[in-house]
């Protein structure tokens, strides 16, 4: 046996005619270090599948597993003002908004839609921490506004899911005011009744915790989602002490009575269908649609025979 021909040629040609594989086929967990592959993390809805660590998730993902079917609705937003300040750092920002807008595939940092969970109507508003950090902006002002504004309207409650690293720096004093007008959205929904859920999903800090998202009749977080006004950092420096285990991260927070509910993602629909029925006064979640009686077909009896009939007489 040649060893050349029958065992280097073919290894040499192999090499040289392996196709590529495309790079976004896995991704490696950051807590455990596990690959994951891209159709069982999706299903898992971007959880680790081995040490259950919430990766981040877009609100287009979140709500296609959230709603009945992953069908939802999307609410309108009136854009605002492009660039009002002429900013300009490292780049203008017409092109950090145009970048983010091809990376991300998403016009601004929060999508608001409508639909049902577990036959339940609703509104839900979730921020897009991938686009420019997920910064309260005029748009997310006016995306807030909008998803309180359609929530009164149909009668529906509204869930909210934050994520933001705070207030957009290229709006300046323009997006510090949407923490009074969003907070005036929300009072909307109150003196309408209407539920207000916030789920705080990692990270939530600045203005965004300083106002709309801290504001829920329930607030629910994610697990180990980072969760404060200032960070860890800022606070240690300015201190100059070291802070506790977990400071800041969603079970501390709840240990201490700033939180209503830690809850595992793939858990959330449950629980928040649970949490909206009752306090909208409506029974028992629906898990599963039956036929109705007039659609099942109905069984007609066997004739009887000759030879079954009784011919014994009736009695008077």
């Amino acid at each position: 046996m040649n060893w050349i021909s029958n065992y280097v040629r073919p290894r040499i040609n192999s090499l040289f005619s392996r196709r590529e594989v495309p790079e976004n086929l896995w991704t490696k967990c950051k807590e455990c270090g596990t690959m994951l592959f891209h159709r069982e993390l999706a299903d898992n809805l971007n959880v680790c599948t081995n040490c259950d660590h919430h990766m981040a998730i877009t609100p287009r993902e979140r709500f296609i597993g959230l709603f009945d079917g992953g069908i939802f609705t999307e609410v309108a937003v009136p854009a605002p003002v492009d660039d009002p300040l002429t900013f300009k750092d490292q780049k203008k920002y017409p092109e950090r908004m145009k970048g983010a807008r091809k990376a991300t595939g998403e016009m601004e940092a929060m999508l608001v839609a409508e639909g049902e969970i577990g036959r339940t109507p609703i509104v839900a508003a979730a921020q897009d921490f991938s686009f420019m950090g997920g910064s309260m902006g005029m748009y997310v002002g006016n995306a807030i506004i909008a998803a309180a504004e359609r929530a009164v309207a149909a009668k529906r409650p509204l869930v909210l899911f934050s994520a933001a690293g705070g207030a957009r720096m290229q709006e300046g004093i323009l997006s510090l005011m949407q923490m009074p007008r969003t907070t005036v959205a929300v009072q909307m929904l109150k003196e309408a009744g209407l539920p207000y859920i916030v789920v705080l999903t990692h990270p939530t800090t600045g203005g965004v915790t300083a106002s709309y998202a801290m504001l829920g009749d329930v607030h629910i977080a994610e697990p180990n989602a980072l969760i404060c006004f200032a960070g860890p950092r800022v606070i240690e420096q300015t201190i100059r002490e070291k802070l506790p285990e977990g400071f800041q991260r969603a079970e501390y927070l709840l240990d201490h009575g700033m939180l209503d509910r830690v809850t595992h993602r793939g858990k959330m629909k449950d629980e928040l269908v649970t949490i909206l029925r009752m306090l909208t006064g409506l029974g028992p979640a629906i898990k599963g649609d039956l036929p109705k009686p007039e659609d099942v077909p109905a069984v007609e009896a066997p004739e009887a025979s000759d030879g079954d009939k009784d011919d014994t007489p009736a009695k008077a």
